[in-house]
C-alpha cells in the first residue's frame, strides 16, 4: 500500500533561479507553504527570498518620497537581515550595480535610480518586487533539509516570480510539477486540526 504521507523530493538540484516548493507539513512561520527564490547558491550556502508572503507594510511607508506614489506592497523575504530592504526587477535602467538570477531578472541595484521611476508615475507592472529580510542557508544546509524532504525543486517564469502574492502561488507551483506531489495539495496545514 503506498504511504501518501511520505513525502520524497524530486531529484532536481538547487541553482540561482531555481524556486523552492516547501513541503506541506513544514509549519515554520516563514516558511509554512512557501515558494523561495535562490538568488545565489554555491559550496558556501544559499540566499533566496520567500515570494508568497505579502506584508501589511508598503515601500511607500519607509520613504517620504513616495507617499504619493500607489501602493508598493513589501513581502516577508525571511528570517535574515530583518532590518533591510531588498528587491529583485526586471527594470533594464537598473540592471547596472545588480547581481543577475535569471536572464531577466536581478538583484537589487541603484536605489536612487528606482526611486526616480517610481516617483515619475511610470507604472511598474509587475517588474519590482520588494522584500524585508532575506532567506539564508549555510554550507551544506539546504542540501540537507532538501535531503529530509523539506523542499521540491522547481521553475517559475520571471513574470510570476514578480506577480505571486500568496499561498495560491505554491499551490500553483506544486500544480506545475504535478505527479504525486498532487497529493499535497489536500493536504491540511495543521493536520492536528483533523
Amino acid at each position: 500500500m503506498k504511504d501518501y504521507f511520505k513525502i520524497k523530493h524530486n531529484q532536481a538540484a538547487p541553482a540561482k533561479g531555481k524556486i523552492l516548493i516547501a513541503e506541506p507539513f513544514l509549519r515554520d512561520v516563514y516558511f509554512q507553504r512557501s515558494v523561495v527564490l535562490l538568488v545565489s547558491h554555491n559550496k558556501l550556502g544559499s540566499m533566496g527570498f520567500v515570494l508568497n508572503h505579502r506584508m501589511l507594510l508598503h515601500v511607500n511607508d519607509f520613504f517620504e518620497e513616495l507617499k504619493d506614489v500607489p501602493k508598493i506592497p513589501v513581502y516577508l523575504g525571511g528570517p535574515v537581515a530583518s532590518n533591510r530592504l531588498f528587491f529583485i526587477h526586471s527594470l533594464d535602467s537598473l540592471t547596472e550595480n545588480s547581481e543577475q538570477i535569471t536572464d531577466n531578472l536581478y538583484l537589487d541595484g541603484d536605489l536612487e535610480k528606482l526611486m526616480y521611476h517610481l516617483r515619475s508615475g511610470k507604472p511598474l507592472n509587475d517588474r519590482v518586487k520588494f522584500f524585508i529580510g532575506y532567506s539564508g542557508w549555510s554550507e551544506n544546509q539546504l542540501s540537507r533539509e532538501i535531503n529530509e524532504n523539506s523542499w521540491l525543486i522547481g521553475e517559475a517564469s520571471d513574470a510570476r516570480i514578480l506577480h505571486s502574492e500568496d499561498e495560491s502561488f505554491w499551490t500553483e507551483c506544486v500544480q506545475n510539477i504535478g505527479g504525486e506531489y498532487l497529493t499535497w495539495l489536500n493536504y491540511p496545514k495543521d493536520p492536528t486540526l483533523n
